[in-house]
């Protein structure tokens, strides 16, 4: 069976639902929302504590009670769910399967809206046994949250990223002592005062320069190696949260058709979120990892304009991207080209970020022409602004983004 829509979003979290949303003001009225889940709302469903919905409804909301403002702000829209994307094929087309079956479904737009996830230990390469006990922050939530069960009593966090303090208030919530958290790195990666809300508010020691070395238990956890200026230590404990380290959820988007940056693992697209099929639009965490829920909702209504305009041919097809790419300690640039014609305000602003902590002189470069620069110090997991006007690039055939530091005497 073959279906037709205006427009297919792959992804009910903040980015796709509030795409959804506003397309749905815009008056796009054949839009179709896939999600693997069985219910919309993404990540925030799983996460029962507090700090969502300021920006996007002007209330201070647990995760999941903003997934419900999500899907009410929605409503209206055909979301599926427990329907699962198997392929990705030019002219809009995606093979999808569900209980019912499998079927391909055709959509003059389609918006990837596929998030995000952690790395787990497995990738970071952890040696030790496989006992009971090592979660992700994803994981742990779903335990707490939705299980309702808790699932250790005293755990160490692996990891400072804010995500990581996501994990503080889950354990909180369900009885967990956070025993530690551990950073490899010379500082914590959220902001500084992070460390001090850590060790005060929660009573846990935060270990910078500290390596995870191994895991240690037989059928379930009963504590980890670590090294600390190059002395090796055991820290007792029955959970271990490996959190962050996120990458693109672009397990399908590598399979297809579409280019994929090897900055940010998420797909290539202008300023509009264009990708490099052109039917095929993207937005949110899917893009890089990883932003908090409210500047995904912003990125989805605002790839959801642009949408919209190229439906009704206020968007024409680009004549000529313009590569935008990163060197030394830029770890990324997103977008990753700047289109012309560009009629139409940017949907998604350029923006950057570092691989490690440096002071310097970031800069756009047409060549040796700077065509924008700031001299400050650039901390890593920050977004970086680049205000880069895509009317006025000329003739600039490509663009470099670099950071120069200081000459070490």
């Amino acid at each position: 069976m073959t279906a037709t829509n205006d427009v297919i979003i792959l992804g009910a979290g903040p980015a796709g639902l509030a795409a959804a949303a506003e397309l749905k003001r815009l008056g796009v009225r054949d839009v179709l929302v896939i999600e693997r889940e069985q219910q919309a709302g993404g990540v925030p469903r799983h996460c029962g504590h507090l700090g969502f919905g300021w920006k996007e409804f002007r209330r201070v909301l647990t995760g999941p009670s903003y997934a419900k403002r999500l899907s009410h702000a929605a409503a209206g829209v055909e979301v599926r769910t427990g329907t699962t994307a198997l392929a990705l094929e030019p002219g809009g087309r995606i093979r999808v399967v569900s209980p019912e079956g499998q079927e391909t479904l055709t959509g003059k737009r389609i918006l990837l809206a596929l998030g995000t996830r952690e790395t787990p230990r497995s990738t970071r390469l952890v040696s030790g046994t496989r006992p009971w006990g090592v979660f992700t922050t994803g994981a742990l939530q779903q335990l707490v949250y939705l299980a309702r069960i808790q699932p250790c009593r005293r755990a160490v966090i692996v990891g400072t990223e804010f995500v990581s303090f996501s994990s503080l208030l889950t354990m909180r919530h369900a009885g967990i002592k956070p025993v530690a958290m551990i950073e490899s790195g010379e500082r914590i990666l959220a902001p500084a005062p992070g460390a001090w809300i850590a060790r005060i508010a929660f009573a846990t020691r935060v270990l910078t320069r500290t390596q995870v070395v191994a895991i240690h238990g037989a059928r379930s956890v009963t504590g980890i190696e670590i090294e600390r200026a190059g002395e090796r230590s055991i820290i007792a404990c029955d959970g271990v949260v490996f959190t962050g380290r996120f990458v693109p959820e672009t397990a399908i988007v590598r399979s297809s058709h579409l280019a994929l940056d090897a900055g940010t693992g998420g797909p290539v697209v202008d300023q509009y979120g264009r990708c490099s099929d052109p039917d095929f639009f993207a937005a949110g965490n899917l893009l890089r990892p990883v932003e908090p829920s409210w500047t995904v909702w912003s990125e989805g209504r605002a790839v959801a304009h642009a949408i919209a305009a190229s439906l009704h041919d206020a968007l024409p097809a680009a004549t000529r991207l313009i590569p935008l790419e990163a060197h030394g300690p830029v770890r990324y640039v997103c977008p990753q080209r700047a289109a012309t014609p560009a009629p139409l305000p940017a949907a998604l602003p350029f923006n950057a970020r570092v691989a490690r902590p440096a002071n310097g002189r970031l800069r756009v470069l047409a060549g040796k022409r700077e065509l924008w620069g700031q001299d400050r110090r650039f901390l890593p997991e920050r977004r970086l602004y680049l205000p880069l006007d895509t009317q006025h690039l000329g003739s600039v055939e490509s663009l470099a983004v670099d950071l120069a530091e200081p000459a070490r005497p």
